[in-house]
């Protein structure tokens, strides 16, 4: 008998008979973990207890993003006791959160996908209000941390980042950080939301892009009791630098000239200062009487300038092929699948 290459969709399933690790279930929650030794058995336990009073099937599927602690035991201990309802994928080495959440999605058999974080400050009874939304209609339903229990040295580099998305995207969310949400599987496996880099935290604003409906609900928010805090200053700067860049592939695409690659931009201005510093010191102030057009400053600012405007070009060319180039290749490397 010949099989048909098509994927196979979940509204098919009913009527193929799978093996049980292939069974399609109503809900997957797809969890990367890093160091979290401590917190995994306790977030299992509250999660089981909260989606058996929903009575949906459910999966759960642990991520671990090359922990270096006793992380791999405790889910493995939990695979064995609940082999059918955990699954573990455990990577070499640490490959981000994004290649974590796309080897999750890759893998995942629910019609609703949950994302949370593994260190227990999500709560899992906020799950059927998620669900509540999702059955309102919309696609995609973000989690909103209010009021957040972390530090100001979190909370306020949080909130700019958060206020610069929004305005730049036009997607209205307060937390878009939050890593706990939900989605439809339609969006997941929409063929243009590629996920690569540090996309994770845009999905939401893709996915409008991509016309699907996204919004937010308000969700208790828990201070970390164990471990410690993967966020820092090099996280906050990367998520600039993936706004300018989601921005393009969204926003600018048909306008790409308004969106400044941060070499082009940089070398751009500093040329601009420096002719415009010449032409100060030789027009305004009368500092320096040779003509400005002998003065070897003033073409040392055109050349940054030139540069400038070619690294902006080299940058849009190069989002432009990487993007439409991009085949879903995977960004990571499993050394252990317990399925």
């Amino acid at each position: 008998m010949q099989h048909s290459n098509i994927p196979l969709q979940v509204k098919d399933l009913e009527a193929v008979e799978l093996e049980p690790s292939e069974q399609a279930v109503a809900i997957s929650l797809v969890i990367p973990v890093m160091n979290e030794e401590q917190n995994v058995p306790l977030l299992f336990e509250r999660l089981s207890q909260q989606l058996m009073q929903i009575g949906k099937t459910y999966e759960i599927i642990f991520i671990d993003d090359g922990s270096t602690d006793q992380t791999f035991r405790e889910l493995k201990a939990l695979y064995e006791a609940h082999r059918g309802t955990v699954r573990v994928i455990r990577f070499r080495r640490n490959f981000g959160k994004t290649p974590a959440l796309v080897a999750g999605f890759s893998r995942c058999r629910g019609e609703i996908i949950f994302t949370m974080d593994g260190d227990l400050q999500d709560d899992p009874q906020e799950i059927p209000r998620f669900l509540e939304k999702l059955d309102e209609g919309y696609d995609l339903v973000s989690g909103w941390k209010f009021p957040r229990l972390d530090p100001i040295g979190k909370t306020f580099p949080s909130r700019v980042f958060n206020r610069l998305v929004s305005r730049a995207t036009g997607v209205n969310l307060h937390d878009i950080n939050n890593g706990f949400k939900a989605y439809r599987r339609e969006v997941i496996e929409d063929p243009h939301l590629k996920l690569y880099g540090d996309f994770h935290r845009f999905i939401p604003v893709m996915a409008q892009w991509r016309g699907f409906k996204v919004t937010e609900i308000k969700v208790r928010h828990h201070p970390r009791q164990f471990g410690v805090s993967k966020f820092g200053a090099r996280r906050f700067a990367q998520g600039l630098i993936d706004l300018l860049n989601v921005l393009f592939l969204t926003t600018f695409l048909r306008r790409p000239l308004r969106l400044f690659g941060p070499l082009g931009f940089w070398t751009l201005l500093i040329g601009i200062l420096v002719d415009a510093w010449v032409v100060v010191r030789t027009h305004l102030l009368h500092v320096i009487k040779e003509p400005i057009h002998n003065q070897p400053l003033l073409f040392f600012g055109i050349l940054l300038m030139i540069f400038g405007l070619q690294f902006f070009l080299t940058g849009l060319q190069s989002e432009m092929i990487h993007y439409y180039a991009f085949q879903r290749s995977e960004e990571y490397s499993i050394k252990q699948e317990l399925d």
